[in-house]
């Protein structure tokens, strides 16, 4: 839970777990004193209640595809080369996903929706609308494409963001609509993502029911579909140099100190359940 106001020092905010790549985050201090690998997972609950797991180490799951970090970013910045809708490519100019000083494509937990550059949005927003024409009435709201629904919402294309080293974000209608309100049996679905100038932000939106790694060392970002209500294996490279592995769904937020399994704790596996509301998350990365 989090209170009071970023930008009014009267009501500060409770604080905010850095998890940046600059030496100063608190991932890169407990990986410089040797007590943590540099690298970090979360898996975000998609669903109403919020929550999910945070592991400072890696999340182990077979399917998981990397795509490398942009270098000498001050975010965690990828490599945006294409979007498709339902397996086509759209037409957009290349260089709208190009990185500079203020284009480009970060990964943000501390963002709720998902933004896409201007040059990108309309082709997409085109594109999921032509396929829907026929069995959904678009309207706009407050300047948002949405959609009167009457039936089930898997009639919505399925859209892929596709990155440097064949690492593609698979987004299911649910991962990138959202329902408003209904009226008379008629449902209001909007799209969640926003058209924005300068860089595409991947927020809360779409990086829920996924785990996500950050592999600061190996310098890449991984992801995978994956329940989060369920638990993770865990590795983090230990002083021998071997792998540890743990059931991070036996570390819950209920669980007493003296219920955590010693050994974990001078290999500082440390994993925790996140009780966050996905509309109001403040995880900053």
């Amino acid at each position: 839970m989090q209170t009071g106001d970023l930008t009014k020092s009267d009501r500060a905010v409770d604080g905010i777990f850095g998890f940046g790549q600059q030496s100063m985050s608190v991932i890169s201090q407990l990986s410089s004193q040797g007590l943590t690998p540099r690298v970090f997972s979360h898996c975000l609950k998609g669903d109403s209640n919020g929550g999910g797991i945070l592991v400072l180490g890696e999340i182990v799951e077979p399917n998981i595809v990397y795509s490398p970090l942009v270098p000498s970013q001050p975010h965690y910045n990828l490599n945006l080369q294409s979007i498709s809708v339902n397996g086509q490519t759209l037409s957009i100019d290349p260089s709208a996903f190009s990185t500079s000083s203020n284009k480009g494509t970060i990964v943000d937990t501390g963002t709720t929706l998902a933004y896409l550059t201007e040059a990108a949005y309309d082709p997409l927003i085109n594109a999921i609308t032509s396929s829907v024409s026929q069995s959904v009435r678009p309207v706009l709201t407050k300047g948002n494409q949405c959609f009167l629904i009457t039936s089930s919402t898997a009639i919505f294309p399925q859209i892929s963001f596709n990155f440097a080293g064949g690492a593609s974000l698979i987004l299911n209608a649910q991962e990138y609509l959202i329902q408003q309100n209904s009226v008379g049996g008629t449902a209001v679905w909007c799209i969640g993502i926003q058209k924005i100038q300068g860089q595409t932000i991947l927020g809360d939106l779409v990086l829920k029911d996924k785990i996500f790694v950050y592999d600061l060392a190996g310098q890449r970002i991984g992801w995978s579909n994956y329940d989060c209500s369920m638990s993770v294996n865990v590795s983090t490279t230990s002083n021998t140099g071997r792998s540890e592995f743990v059931n991070a769904g036996q570390l819950s937020d209920n669980s007493s100190r003296r219920n955590v399994p010693q050994k974990l704790i001078p290999k500082c596996i440390i994993a925790f359940l996140l009780h966050i509301c996905m509309l109001g998350s403040y995880l900053f990365l």
